[in-house]
């Protein structure tokens, strides 16, 4: 069973003793959630008040890309948009200061990818069950494939009115993996896929099984009723887990942020615990 691991780390920016960053890294590499329970990401005035305005559009969070400085899934005006853009710059800023501190054997080959500030309320979204975040899931990106990369993701809960917010997490991955029949893509699809622009890369073997692990999961009631832990994240709380290596679920809560990052597996120290790795060995075949 996944663990909601704590660690003691009270400073975004302070550096890391080799202790805490082998302790950090044994922990995600091994499919459990690194909790920093005293580690707040703090709101300036103007970000407080963007609590109390109404924020998205028709996505369910307000992306951004530090490469491009672009907004998107907001509906704001330009001087909300503003305290936007610095606010999600910012937590991308931390955020890499974070991982390239407690994570810093990764550091050559970490990508960063969106930071995401997520105001809505999770309980209760209508949604269709394959986007339905409550139930059970490994992460998989249908339009950009990660090709065998990791998915290490960062998080804080910054809610203004004390609310928790509640995940529930599974068990191992080489438990998934092996739960479900998983057939290879039809022979060319991958090509078809990319010259549609369906897919912003070529989508490997890997992408598709990834793909349909992440539906399977989410479609088996009997796993979604199964073993499992659930844990509330304070307010104040910073943590970091492989998304792509732990069911998750987030059940309830409102305002929070998050930071995706990519790591080939030649940068882990234990590659062999990595997805990509475990499913090649349950199949029998090279995926990338």
């Amino acid at each position: 069973m996944t663990q909601v691991l704590a660690f003691g780390r009270e400073d975004w920016q302070a550096p890391a003793d080799a202790h805490e960053r082998d302790g950090v890294i044994a922990a995600l590499e091994a499919g459990d959630v690194v909790a920093f329970e005293h580690l707040p990401f703090v709101f300036t005035e103007q970000e407080r008040a963007l609590s109390q305005s109404s924020l998205l559009g028709d996505s369910k969070n307000i992306s951004y890309s530090s490469a491009t400085g672009e907004l998107k899934g907001c509906n704001a005006g330009p001087a909300e948009l503003q305290v936007l853009h610095g606010l999600l710059a910012r937590y991308a800023d931390y955020s890499q200061t974070l991982v390239r501190t407690v994570l810093a054997p990764y550091t050559d080959g970490l990508q960063v990818a969106r930071t995401s500030f997520r105001p809505q309320e999770i309980s209760g979204r209508p949604t269709s069950w394959r986007k339905d975040d409550t139930r059970l899931h490994v992460d998989s990106f249908p339009s950009s494939p990660v090709q065998g990369r990791r998915i290490l993701r960062v998080f804080s809960n910054v809610n203004p009115f004390g609310e928790s917010r509640v995940w529930r997490v599974g068990g191992s991955f080489e438990d998934v993996a092996r739960r479900y029949e998983l057939p290879g893509p039809l022979w060319g699809s991958s090509q078809l896929l990319n010259w549609l622009h369906i897919t912003k890369s070529r989508r490997t073997a890997y992408d598709h099984h990834m793909l349909r692990l992440h539906d399977s999961l989410k479609a088996d009631a009997a796993y979604q009723s199964g073993d499992q832990l659930t844990h509330e994240f304070a307010p104040g709380t910073t943590w970091l887990v492989y998304t792509d290596q732990v069911p998750h679920a987030a059940m309830s809560g409102r305002y929070a942020m998050e930071q995706t990052f990519l790591l080939p597996v030649k940068y882990m120290r234990n590659a062999q615990l990595s997805p990509v790795k475990v499913l090649e060995r349950v199949l029998g075949r090279e995926l990338v």
